[in-house]
């Protein structure tokens, strides 16, 4: 049997919110893999649900005669109600197994959510078969249940109903007890789940906050991006000020003023994500609104990117890094992967179409400003020099068939025998892009 090169769910709703779980799951069931998902809708409406889904049969990571007409790949495990759609959403940290929140299971794992609230929510396994009753929806045997523990608002209180909406959270990976969450009245609050209670809350920006990271291996210091275009760093032991990263404004205000024939300076492009390399955290990929362009800042070197991705032909609406060898996947109308050499990615991932494509971008050394590969460990890698790069030419294309939301990437997932087929499964990285209804998820 050849390695399935990708798999596919398909929900009855939309779908927007993703991440992939990041710890083995609880009872001798199937999925017994960690190929599981958890999935957010998104509709107009306060029926939104949050899903977790898992491999229907493990045999279908390496056997592609599984697949078929209306063949899931994957199962409902559980499902609850989330009124407005999700934000962000989050499993627990992998460092979470060791922490101790007041009252929690054994057997349970916790998801948080972002919308009118942040939520923090507890996915159980009882043992006992469930069944699901919602028209269309195959019948489940997971014994697993979903509940949601607390409902904490941007106001400071504990409830489900008031304070603006937030757009974004970090789950700290260093003090799992520690969330940060963004909102649109300018704030960022930072939570301590452990008692439901904030922590401390700031104006980040001068408009909408839009999204939020901790700096990875941190437990003091997280980044924002917001309307007002900036990027701006906050360290929680010294709150009276913070630091501009990057503004576009400025960019833009020093290029205007090189120029033989200025032009009236622009108003600032909102900054809608931002995500740190974790083979690097030195290095920070953002992105403006209605924009095609990705650019990719060095924390050393602040103010400007030191690379920028300029293929896209609409605004991108996503960006992930892999957790190896410096892997970075943004989505938008198209999705673009940057890889490092002998990186490899499947020539039959999606199906094809004429509104999104799959393009790859191969980041070799001569192609980034540091002359050395961005896997160096964080305080290792040199500092960049002044010259900007900019990529253009992607090295593979692929068509998608419809716009790519959202995207989410597995954990290392490590080699293992797949029951009954006596084949391995050969360990990697995988990819989960949402395009509308339809989940597929990635071999890389």
């Amino acid at each position: 049997m050849t390695q399935t090169t990708y798999l596919q769910y398909d929900s009855p709703w939309p779908v927007y919110a993703m991440d992939w779980c990041k710890s083995w799951p609880q009872g001798q069931i199937r999925p017994r893999t960690p190929f599981r998902l958890a999935l957010g809708s998104y509709t107009e409406d306060y029926r939104n649900r949050l899903t977790i889904i898992g491999l229907q049969d493990e045999r279908s990571l390496v056997d592609d005669e599984l697949h078929g007409t209306g063949y899931n790949d994957f199962i409902v495990l559980a499902e609850t109600n989330h009124g407005y759609p999700a934000t962000r959403l989050q499993w627990q940290p992998l460092s979470s197994t060791t922490f101790n929140w007041a009252s929690k299971l054994s057997n349970a794992e916790l998801l948080a959510t972002t919308g009118d609230a942040l939520r923090i929510w507890d996915l159980t396994y009882e043992g006992e078969q469930k069944t699901t009753n919602f028209v269309g929806r195959h019948q489940s045997s997971s014994g697993y249940s979903l509940s949601q523990r607390v409902a904490l608002s941007g106001s400071k209180a504990p409830s489900s109903s008031s304070g603006p909406p937030l757009t974004s959270f970090s789950w700290n990976t260093v003090l799992p007890s520690h969330i940060v969450t963004s909102s649109i009245d300018t704030t960022c609050t930072v939570w301590d789940i452990n008692v439901s209670s904030a922590i401390t809350q700031l104006i980040a920006h001068d408009r909408e906050v839009y999204d939020v990271a901790w700096l990875p291996n941190s437990t003091d210091v997280f980044t924002s991006v917001g309307a007002d275009g900036s990027l701006r760093l906050f360290d929680l032991r010294s709150l009276e000020h913070s630091t501009i990263l990057y503004e576009a404004s400025t960019v833009r205000a020093k290029e205007n003023a090189k120029s033989a024939s200025p032009q009236p300076k622009p108003m600032s492009s909102p900054l809608l994500r931002i995500a740190f390399n974790p083979s690097d955290s030195h290095y920070i990929a953002t992105f403006h609104a209605d924009c095609g362009d990705v650019q990719i800042l060095d924390m050393r070197s602040p103010g400007a990117p030191v690379i920028e991705i300029k293929a896209h032909k609409a605004q991108v609406n996503a960006i992930g890094w892999g957790k190896q060898e410096s892997m970075l996947a943004t989505v938008g109308m198209c999705i673009v992967m940057i890889i490092i050499p002998n990186a490899k990615f499947v020539d039959d991932c999606v199906d094809i179409g004429d509104d999104s494509q799959v393009l790859v971008w191969d980041l070799s050394p001569q192609a980034v400003a540091s002359p050395r590969h961005l896997t160096t460990r964080l305080g290792s890698s040199p500092r960049p020099d002044s010259k900007r790069r900019t990529i253009t030419d992607p090295v593979l294309a692929y068509s998608a068939s419809s716009e790519i939301n959202n995207l989410a990437w597995s954990p290392p997932i490590h080699s293992m025998n797949i029951p009954g087929t006596g084949t391995m499964l050969t360990g990697g990285e995988w990819l989960a892009v949402a395009a509308g209804k339809s989940v597929k998820i990635l071999k890389v």
